[in-house]
């Protein structure tokens, strides 16, 4: 884990709409985290990349197949932010 992931799994954690997790692609997630506030600078295939990683985890869901899809965030990414899942415990998931 590292800021990137941590930064991604904060901002899809906030977005909620009546309860449900807001899925968004790694090009939208980026554009907040990098154009619009200004917390990372880092590319579009990090983002990509790191995404693919944490839906490795559970951490994300991919909501669609294939490149470039929407993500969003888990109860085991909810688990990990809350501080009830301890990076070193995470496995990859098939």
């Amino acid at each position: 884990m590292n800021e990137v992931d941590d930064s991604i799994l904060e901002f899809l954690d906030e977005l909620e709409v009546d309860g449900r997790p807001v899925a968004l692609k790694p090009g939208a997630v980026r554009y907040n985290l990098v154009d619009e506030f200004g917390m990372l600078d880092k590319s579009l295939s990090t983002f990509s990349r790191r995404m693919d990683r944490l839906a490795e985890h559970g951490l994300l869901e991919q909501t669609e197949d294939g490149k470039g899809s929407p993500y969003k965030i888990t109860e085991k990414g909810r688990a990990y932010l809350s501080g009830d899942l301890d990076a070193a415990d995470l496995e990859r998931t098939e």
